[in-house]
C-alpha cells in the first residue's frame, strides 16, 4: 500500500500495490470520507480494471451508496457525467499514461471537484490503513449502467463553429481517446493511427509529453493532408497538438490559441500556467480576457477557475479545463477549439502560431540538489527582492522583469530544483540562465 497515494490521484502497479482486496477498502473509505449517496464510476481498457471495478463498486455498495456504472469512458466522460447527472461524486478507474501493469482511481466530489492529497486522498490513506470505515447502513447501494457517450457528444458539439470542413490526424495510442474522440464524428473529418483499444499499450507509451512518442504522428501528417494532428494520452484527459507541417505546437501556445476561440464566444477569465510563455498573456488579455495565472497541477488549477468564475485554463501538461465541462478537462472540447480556429481563419496552423513565437525559452531545466531545496528558494527571493523585478510565490518563486522572467519551484516527491526561465532575446536567455542555474547548483547565492 505504501506510495500509492499521491497528490493527485491512487496510483500503483496492479497485483502488487494495487490489489482487488485494496480496492474494496478503498472503495469502503472513499464513502467513509465523503458521504456520497450516487457515484459515477468509469474506467479504462487496462484487464485489471475490470477487476478492480467489481472491487471497488463492492465497497462503495456496502457503504450504502449507489453506483451509476457508465463502463468503459475517457476521463473527461467520467467528469461531464458526475456534473450531467448530478452524481455526489465520480472515480475514475486508469494509471493514465503509465505502463500497462499500472492502475489507479482519479477521485471527484460532486461536480467533478477533485479530491487531492491535502483535500481527502491521505485521509483515504488512514482510513483504509486503520480500516476505521463508518457503520455500513442496513440498505446495500446498487449498480445501475448508464451510456453518457451520446449526451456528452451532443454537451461537446455545441461549441463547433466551424467555417469550412476541417481534417486531422490522430494518434490514439490504443487508449481512451478512442472513446473521447467519438464525441466529434460528424463535425470533424479525421484519420486514425493506434486505433484499436489495448490496454498493453503496443506501440507506444501513451504520453504526448514525450516527444519521441509523436514519431509516428508526425510521419502521417507531413504525408497527407491534414490541418493539424492531435495526440491523446492513455486516459484521453491531456492531449498534445501537431501543425500541418508535422511540427510539435508548445502546450502553452495551444493555450494561448484555444483561449482565443473560447473568448470569441464569451468574455471572462482565463487561467494559464505559470510556466507558459508571456505571450499567452498578451493573447488572453488581446481576446478581451482577463489573464490570471494559475499554479501547477489540475486540483490547484480547478480550484482557481471556480473561485474566479473561469471560461477556460489550460496547463504545460496539456490538460485543458473548460468551465463548460464542470471546470474540468475536456480534450475534445480543445480539439474541436483548434478546429474552428483554423476553419475560421483559412490559413494554416503553422501561420497562425509563429506570431506566437516571439520570446525564447528555456523549458523545464531539473537540478538535484543537496541541500533542503527550499533554502535555494529562499536565496533566490533574497536575491531578487532589491531589484526592479516583481517577486512573487504563487508556486515556488517567480520573478518578472521587463525583458526576462523565471519561476524556481521544488519537486513535491524528490530533491529536485525545476527552473522555467523566458527571455526576449535567445543570448538574454542563455545568460540568465546559466546565472539562475549556478545559484541553484551551487546551493548558494553567492
Amino acid at each position: 500500500m505504501a506510495g500509492i497515494f499521491k497528490a493527485y490521484d491512487i496510483r500503483g502497479v496492479y497485483g502488487e500495490q494495487l490489489t482487488d482486496d485494496l480496492a474494496y477498502k478503498i472503495g469502503r473509505a472513499y464513502i467513509t470520507l465523503t458521504g456520497a449517496k450516487k457515484v459515477v464510476v468509469a474506467r479504462d481498457i487496462r484487464p485489471h480494471s475490470e477487476p478492480l471495478f467489481k472491487a471497488l463498486a463492492r465497497g462503495i455498495c456496502e457503504q450504502g451508496a449507489d453506483v451509476i456504472d457508465i463502463g468503459e469512458a475517457s476521463t473527461p466522460m467520467s467528469y461531464y457525467a458526475n456534473g450531467a447527472l448530478q452524481a455526489e461524486g465520480s472515480v475514475m478507474i486508469t494509471a493514465s499514461h503509465n505502463p500497462a501493469p499500472w492502475n489507479g482511481f482519479k477521485l471527484c466530489r460532486a461536480n467533478a471537484e477533485p479530491i487531492s492529497g491535502s483535500t481527502g486522498i491521505m485521509e483515504i490513506e488512514e482510513i483504509v490503513a486503520r480500516e476505521n470505515f463508518a457503520a455500513p447502513p442496513e440498505r446495500r447501494g446498487s449498480i445501475a449502467q448508464h451510456d453518457i457517450l451520446e449526451a456528452y457528444k451532443a454537451h461537446v458539439q455545441r461549441g463547433a463553429h466551424l467555417a469550412q470542413p476541417v481534417k486531422v490526424a490522430i494518434d490514439f495510442a490504443n487508449g481512451m481517446g478512442i472513446w473521447e474522440n467519438r464525441v466529434l464524428e460528424g463535425v470533424i473529418e479525421f484519420d486514425g493511427i493506434f486505433d484499436q483499444p489495448d490496454g498493453a499499450f503496443p506501440n507506444h507509451e501513451a504520453n504526448p509529453l514525450k516527444v519521441e512518442t509523436l514519431d509516428e504522428l508526425r510521419k502521417m501528417v507531413r504525408a497527407g493532408d491534414y490541418a493539424f494532428g492531435v495526440a491523446y494520452d492513455g486516459d484521453a484527459d491531456r492531449a498534445g497538438f501537431i501543425d500541418e507541417k508535422g511540427e510539435v505546437i508548445p502546450m502553452d501556445l495551444t493555450t494561448a490559441l484555444i483561449a482565443r476561440d473560447v473568448l470569441s464566444t464569451e468574455k471572462g477569465v482565463v487561467f494559464y500556467d505559470l510556466r507558459s510563455s508571456r505571450v499567452v498573456r498578451e493573447v488572453i488579455e488581446g481576446a478581451g480576457g482577463t489573464a490570471m495565472m494559475s499554479r501547477v497541477g489540475h486540483a490547484f488549477i480547478k480550484k482557481q477557475m471556480r473561485d474566479h468564475n473561469a471560461v477556460f485554463a489550460g496547463e504545460l501538461s496539456g490538460h485543458y479545463y473548460f468551465r463548460d465541462n464542470f471546470t474540468a478537462e475536456s480534450s475534445a472540447m480543445a480539439i474541436l477549439a483548434l478546429a474552428n480556429i483554423v476553419s475560421q481563419a483559412g490559413r494554416p496552423l503553422s501561420e497562425l502560431i509563429a506570431p506566437l513565437k516571439k520570446y525564447y525559452q528555456s523549458g523545464e531545466i531539473n537540478s538535484e540538489v543537496a541541500c533542503d531545496p527550499q533554502e535555494i528558494l529562499s536565496n533566490l527571493k533574497a536575491m531578487y527582492s532589491d531589484g526592479e523585478g516583481r517577486v512573487f510565490e504563487l508556486d515556488g518563486v517567480s520573478v518578472e522583469f521587463d525583458d526576462w522572467w523565471f519561476n524556481v519551484r521544488c519537486s513535491n516527491t524528490e530533491p529536485l530544483v525545476r527552473l522555467n526561465l523566458e527571455a526576449r532575446s535567445e543570448e538574454l536567455m542563455a545568460a540568465r540562465r546559466d546565472e539562475i542555474l549556478g545559484v541553484i547548483r551551487d546551493g548558494s547565492a553567492q
